[in-house]
């Protein structure tokens, strides 16, 4: 009986010490800044994760790749025609999304989001249409600036993003996060007045990229953060609907001239192009499945 007694004491005293956390608390979680934004990590990427050693090279070696293909496409080859390339890179890419999606567990990911009309309207669309303006605005500019030069303005996306926080209210300004988009633009505006090759209209073909890609970033994060979308899947969605408003502006930009020179390009230069490309993105889900989105920003300092 005593022994008995003691047991049951133990068990109440251990009872007593133990710190009771309310079942409400464990589900809250801090906001997460639109300038942090993590990719996440889905069932798709976390089933094929493959070792940072390996993934890594490889998503550097295909960035690298694309911007160096295009810029050669560009300037070597003549073909001055970036709002076809992007259409072509991205009726590529949904035909090549869908022929993985029948074919293997790549695209996994689509059957958990659940897409509606009203969704497609409110959220695909309008990013669709930025993403856009980005890809072509960007594109646009390997015509008038050096690689180097672009690169160095696209590390300006985290600061516009910050500036189209603080200008619709969705975080609020600080000390310290100012100083850091002082510090930013100043050494752009540095990098400008170095720039050998500066040229007003590149520069503002550029800044109108940058500004298009970072509110599509902010609108991604306002309209789809509860979506759990990998960049196969987010290309799943976006490249059909892209293809089709870029389709829309060639007769209006560079009209049949890019139809006509596609003979003298040859059909071999069209799908590596495109397919260097398509890569890219199945190596950013692996990437992805490595780890948090810091290593998606560290593997792309070591690009160039």
């Amino acid at each position: 009986m005593s022994s008995k007694h003691d047991q049951e004491k133990q068990a109440e005293e251990q009872e007593m010490l133990q710190v009771k956390v309310p079942s409400s608390s464990l589900s809250m979680e801090l906001p997460s800044p639109i300038s942090a934004q993590q990719p996440r990590v889905t069932p798709t990427a976390a089933k094929y994760k493959l070792s940072s050693a390996i993934i890594i090279p490889i998503w550097i070696a295909l960035s690298s790749a694309v911007i160096i293909y295009n810029n050669y496409l560009y300037n070597t080859l003549n073909f001055k025609f970036p709002v076809f390339l992007v259409t072509w890179h991205l009726g590529f890419a949904a035909i090549g999304t869908r022929i993985l999606q029948r074919t293997t567990n790549l695209l996994d990911g689509v059957k958990d989001v659940h897409m509606t009309k009203e969704m497609f309207v409110r959220s695909i669309l309008p990013i669709g249409l930025l993403f856009s303006g980005s890809l072509i605005f960007s594109n646009t500019a390997y015509l008038y600036l050096s690689v180097s030069y672009i690169q160095m303005l696209k590390a300006f996306v985290p600061v516009a993003i910050l500036l189209i926080s603080w200008t619709f209210r969705i975080q609020e300004p600080n000390k310290k996060l100012g100083i850091i988009v002082v510090m930013i633009s100043t050494g752009v505006a540095l990098a400008s007045q170095g720039e050998m090759r500066f040229n007003m209209v590149g520069f503002l073909v550029q800044a109108a990229g940058v500004a298009f890609e970072a509110s599509r970033l902010v609108m991604i994060q306002i309209l789809l953060h509860n979506l759990k979308m990998d960049p196969l899947v987010s290309l799943h969605y976006y490249a059909p609907v892209c293809a089709i408003i870029n389709l829309f502006f060639i007769p209006f930009t560079e009209g049949l001239a890019p139809f006509y020179e596609l003979q003298k390009l040859g059909i071999f230069v069209l799908v590596s192009n495109a397919s260097v490309a398509f890569l890219l993105n199945v190596a950013a889900v692996f990437l992805v499945g490595v780890g948090s989105g810091l290593i998606l920003t560290l593997a792309g300092v070591f690009k160039f």
